[in-house]
């Protein structure tokens, strides 16, 4: 069941949209208790955007869910838009909305692409946090990207009949980068060749997500990521995610390194491989780290389900309302 361990549906108590620059407005939700421990939930992609379910992780009796779509994503507008969407402006954002919502300090949890996040923001306003729940680690090195991505020898060793259907759109004399030959289709003015590209980019994605096969047809129409996804992970991969060094995050780990932090990682994580886990793990001697024996890299896999639901019952521990 891929709702084993999470609290019943919920409905959001305050919803709005914040302008957080000339261009951008993101959407914000709040969930659960109104007067609880204030928690922000940094979503995967960039570009996957929130989802109903995401509420879903923490208990409403004691926590108050801050939940937002990511610039360019969900129901965040411009929709797709690339110009100032960069690490350090949703860094910015993050920001805005804690003032906005009048919250002194939070719990910061994210997965994938939003552990990253949780790292970026966390090393920028360390003041603000209180303490971190991050899963399926992606720590924004260039290796980590072409393992996926790039790299017949990584996850397309393990899904080769897969591997070749993503790199087989590309025509061979553009399969030095593959990222940047994707990012030209999913940015050509004829919208066929963006969802063409947008689809073969995200069903080769999920396949590295999933310990079982997922057999849902992926389709524009019912979920936009299909579109924000690919466009956005390719600006962000071709930009080097916005850093000064390859090893960004690392580099500034003594900056965090006291913030009590729980790791949760699948063991068989194709997307982002359980070394980046350990890697940040090391870094960070006093964290926990929990590997699920029996997931991959999906938030909604049953073992890691469960862990993060744990993690969010034991940081209850530090907390007093």
């Amino acid at each position: 069941m891929f709702d084993k361990f999470l609290f019943p549906e919920i409905e959001p108590f305050n919803s709005g949209f914040l302008k957080v620059s000339d261009l951008h407005s993101i959407y914000y939700e709040e969930a659960g208790n109104p007067d609880g421990y204030p928690v922000v939930y940094l979503h995967g992609g960039p570009g996957a955007g929130i989802t109903p379910g995401n509420r879903r992780f923490f208990d409403p009796k004691f926590y108050r869910a801050i939940l937002f779509d990511q610039r360019g994503c969900g129901k965040s507008t411009p929709f797709l838009e690339l110009r100032e969407n960069t690490s350090w402006d949703l860094v910015a954002d993050l920001e805005k909305l804690r003032e906005h919502l009048g919250i002194e300090k939070w719990l910061v949890f994210g997965g994938s692409w939003g552990s990253t996040l949780s790292l970026f923001y966390s090393q920028t306003h360390p003041e603000r946090v209180v303490g971190m729940i991050i899963r399926g680690i992606f720590l924004a090195r260039q290796f980590e990207v072409d393992a996926v991505f790039s790299n017949k020898a990584s996850a397309g060793s393990v899904f080769p009949e897969e591997y070749e259907r993503y790199i087989n759109h590309i025509p061979e004399e553009e399969r030095d980068d593959i990222v940047k030959a994707y990012f030209k289709r999913l940015t050509s003015p004829d919208e066929k060749i963006r969802n063409e590209a947008s689809i073969r980019y995200m069903t080769w994605e999920s396949t590295c997500c999933t310990l079982l096969p997922q057999e849902e047809e992926l389709d524009i129409k019912r979920d936009r990521y299909v579109l924000s996804e690919p466009l956005l992970e390719c600006h962000y991969f071709l930009n080097n995610m916005f850093c000064d060094s390859d090893n960004h995050i690392l580099e500034r780990i003594d900056i965090v390194k006291d913030i009590p932090t729980i790791i949760v990682q699948g063991r068989y994580d194709m997307c982002c491989p359980p070394v980046t886990a350990y890697d940040l793990h090391k870094a960070m001697p006093k964290s926990k780290l929990v590997i699920a024996p029996d997931a991959s890299h999906l938030v909604w896999e049953p073992g890691i389900q469960e862990n993060l639901i744990k993690s969010l019952e034991e940081f209850k521990k530090l907390f007093i309302l």
